[in-house]
């Protein structure tokens, strides 16, 4: 067994371990590879152990490492995304996380419409107002929410977040528990379905897990030190 497939053994055992905490289903959570910047050989060894689901930063680099990676794969933008490369992403990502403002929301709506599809998208909520981050500003979320759910093509399967940096695993438990809370609200409010949290990274995920994550993003426990 290679380091990368016994850290995949790792890293869902330690999930596994979470939704046990937290009354869960390991089941109910998806492991998403964090990829950027490992060649397609070492992102390899993670599909020969078993993994399907990778997430890339640049749209450049997924598109390349599409070419030369098994078809079966899924594929999830989690960077910011360009406007002027929604076009060439959108058939070829599963999913795109980080949709972080109305209006590029309405241009992945727009250039959807013309290519005849229907993206899956997280909407980014900027759980602590930092200025360095990219992301929906809470409040800002709740009032364009009815907006953005007007946007047909756009499939809106929940909401994501990058706490701060802590120092330890608890620190991002109430980054979490907000974000949960929050989509609560929203769902309230709507009546629509957010039924997927994208949270928590290699230094927090199970923490994660414990606050309701259905999807985690870890890179660097997988595939090692960048």
């Amino acid at each position: 067994m290679t380091d990368i497939a016994e850290n995949i053994e790792v890293v869902k055992s330690s999930i596994a371990e979470a939704a046990r905490r937290s009354a869960r289903d390991a089941e109910d959570v998806e492991l998403l590879a964090v990829s950027k910047t490992f060649p397609s050989e070492v992102v390899s060894e993670a599909v020969d152990a078993g993994l399907r689901s990778f997430g890339e930063n640049r749209v450049q680099e997924l598109l390349a490492k599409q070419l030369l990676l098994p078809s079966h794969l899924r594929w999830h933008l989690i960077g910011h995304l360009q406007s002027n490369k929604i076009r060439k992403v959108l058939p070829c990502a599963e999913a795109i996380q980080g949709v972080d403002s109305l209006s590029l929301a309405r241009d992945i709506d727009r250039v959807a419409a013309e290519l005849g599809l229907f993206p899956k998208v997280y909407l980014e909520v900027n759980v602590a107002a930092e200025a360095s981050k990219f992301g929906f500003a809470p409040a800002m979320l709740e009032s364009q929410f009815e907006d953005l759910l007007a946007l047909k093509r756009l499939e809106i399967q929940g909401l994501m977040c990058i706490p701060p940096p802590g120092k330890e695993p608890e620190d991002s438990r109430k980054y979490f528990i907000f974000l949960r809370e929050f989509r609560d609200q929203l769902e309230k409010q709507s009546g629509a379905s957010l039924a997927k949290l994208s949270m928590g990274m290699s230094h927090d995920y199970a923490v994660a897990v414990e606050e309701g994550a259905t999807l985690v993003r870890v890179g660097s426990a997988i595939f090692g030190t960048r």
